[in-house]
C-alpha cells in the first residue's frame, strides 16, 4: 500500500521504517528539516536498537523516502498521524497543537477514498472531533484511530509484532483498509479489537494509567517496607505469584518517566476533570505523587549516607535515562535527582551509553563522562538510576578499588546487595533491609 507517516519522531521513524520492510511503499513527512536529512541518510535521529537496521534495509529497497513537504503525502492511501502530544505549558491538559497541525496541513491533500489514521496519544473525544471536520472539509476520506502501543527499547520489535491492534473506526471500510496495512500482523495471529473512538482512544490512556499504577503501587509498598524492616522486593516475588496480579512492573525503584506514562496520566485527569467526572481518577494523581516522591526519597538517602552534608562531595549518577536501552531523557528520574543533588552543592558527576548528549542538552549545569570507570574514580557515593547492563553488571570489588568511599544506592534494586556488602561496600536498596 502507499502509505505516509505524518511526524518522525519516536513514533513516527519507527512506524514508517517498520511499514516499508512489511513491503508498503512509504513517505515519512516531518517539518524538522535536520531529522529529515539524517533519516534520508539512513541515520536514526536518536537511539533505539533495531531501527538503523531496519531503516537503512527500507530506504536502500526504494520503499521508504522522506520529506518536508506535505505534498509529498498526496499520493498516499493512508495518512498515519504520528506527532506528538506534550504537556501543555503551566497544566496537565495535552497539548494538541501538532496533532491539529498536521490534520489541517494534510486535509487539502486527501485523494478519493483515503484513510486518515491517528496513532497519537489524545483525549477522548479528540477523534469525533476530528472525524467531524474530516466529513466537513474532506467527504471523501475517512478517519481512524490505531493507537501504538511501543515500548522504548522495544519499539522496533512492537511495529513489526504487536501484541495487539486496536481500531477506532467509523465504518467497515476504514477497518477492512487497516487489515491490510497490518495483513502480516494479523496473519501470525495478531489479536485485533474493532471499536469505536471513544474506546480506542481510552484503551491507550488506560493501559499506561494502568501500569502507572502498578509501579506506583510497589513504590508505596517499598516506604512501608523501609519503615519496618520488611523486604518489598520479597514482597514482590510472593504477591507477583498471584494469576490475578502478576510480577511484571512490580519492581520498586526511582519511578516511571520518559515522554508517555508521566504526561499521559495528567493528561488522562485533566479530560476527567473537564467531563465533570474528576472524582473518578483522582487516585491517579496520589501515583502521581507517589512517582515524584521516589525521586525525593533517593535525594534524601544521598543526603543521608553523606551525614547531612552533600556539598562538595563527588557524587557519581550512573545512568541519566529514563530507562535503559534508550536516549531519551524526558522526565527522567535519574536526570532529575542528579540536577537535584547538584542545587544540594553535590560534585556531580553523570554518565550514562546512550544519553548524555540529550541530558548535556537539558542540564549543561552538569558534568558528564563518557565512560563508566572515570566517572567512578574518587566517588563519594554511587547512586544507580537507570539499570543499564553494564551497571547491573559491574564487579563490586573492582569498582570498590575506584572510588574513594564504597557506598551505593541501587535506585532500581538490581544488584546483589549480600556481594556488595562483602565487597565492603554500604548499599542502600529501595524498601530492602
Amino acid at each position: 500500500m502507499r502509505i505516509s507517516v505524518i511526524g518522525c519522531g519516536y513514533l513516527g521513524a519507527v512506524h514508517a521504517s517498520a511499514m516499508a520492510v512489511l513491503g508498503h511503499d512509504v513517505v515519512g513527512i516531518d517539518v524538522d528539516e535536520r531529522k529529515i536529512a539524517q533519516l534520508r541518510a539512513a541515520q536514526p535521529p536518536f537511539f533505539e536498537p533495531g531501527l538503523a537496521e531496519i531503516l537503512a534495509n527500507a530506504t536502500s529497497s526504494g520503499r521508504l523516502a522522506f520529506s518536508t513537504d506535505i505534498e509529498d503525502a498526496a499520493t498516499a492511501d493512508v495518512h498515519f498521524i504520528a506527532v506528538g502530544t506534550p504537556q501543555s505549558p503551566g497544566s496537565n491538559f495535552a497539548d494538541l497543537t501538532y496533532v491539529d497541525a498536521a490534520f489541517a496541513s494534510l486535509v487539502p491533500h486527501l485523494r478519493e477514498g483515503a484513510l486518515v489514521v491517528g496513532k497519537s496519544t489524545v483525549p477522548v473525544g479528540t477523534a469525533q472531533r476530528l472525524a467531524a471536520l474530516l466529513a466537513a472539509r474532506a467527504p471523501h476520506a475517512s478517519l481512524a484511530w490505531n493507537p501504538e502501543f511501543l515500548r522504548e527499547g522495544y519499539a522496533v520489535k512492537d511495529t513489526l509484532e504487536p501484541d495487539r491492534l486496536v481500531y477506532g473506526v467509523g465504518d467497515d471500510h476504514a477497518a477492512s483498509v487497516l487489515d491490510d496495512v497490518y495483513r502480516t500482523a494479523i496473519d501470525a495471529g495478531t489479536p485485533r479489537i474493532v471499536t469505536d473512538y471513544a474506546t480506542a482512544e481510552l484503551v491507550k490512556v488506560a493501559a499506561n494509567a494502568f501500569l502507572a499504577t502498578k509501579i506506583s503501587f510497589i513504590n508505596a509498598m517499598s516506604e512501608i517496607a523501609d519503615a519496618t524492616g520488611a523486604d518489598v522486593t520479597a514482597l514482590a516475588d510472593a504477591i507477583g505469584h498471584d494469576a490475578r496480579i502478576g510480577r511484571r512492573f512490580l519492581n520498586a525503584g526511582v519511578g516511571f518517566g520518559g515522554g508517555c506514562l508521566p504526561k499521559d496520566i495528567r493528561g488522562f485527569t485533566a479530560r476527567a476533570d473537564e467531563l465533570g467526572l474528576g472524582e473518578s481518577l483522582a487516585f491517579l494523581k496520589e501515583v502521581d505523587a507517589i512517582n515524584l516522591r521516589q525521586r525525593q526519597r533517593v535525594v534524601d538517602l544521598a543526603v543521608g549516607l553523606l551525614d547531612g552534608a552533600p556539598n562538595g562531595k563527588r557524587v557519581v549518577v550512573l545512568g541519566v535515562t529514563f530507562k535503559p536501552e534508550s536516549d531519551d531523557v524526558r522526565d527522567s528520574p535519574a536526570l532529575d535527582v542528579a540536577v537535584q543533588l547538584r542545587g544540594l552543592g553535590a560534585d556531580v558527576v553523570a554518565t550514562d551509553p546512550e544519553g548524555i548528549e540529550n541530558a548535556r542538552g537539558r542540564h549543561p549545569q552538569l558534568a558528564y563522562v563518557e565512560s563508566t570507570d572515570e566517572a567512578l574514580r574518587g566517588a563519594e557515593l554511587v547512586l544507580l538510576v537507570t539499570e543499564w547492563r553494564e551497571y547491573r553488571d559491574l564487579d563490586p570489588q573492582r569498582v570498590a578499588s575506584l572510588v574513594a568511599t564504597p557506598r551505593i544506592i541501587d535506585g532500581r534494586n538490581v544488584l546483589d546487595p549480600d556481594a556488595w556488602r562483602a565487597a565492603g561496600w554500604v548499599y542502600k536498596g529501595m524498601g530492602r533491609p
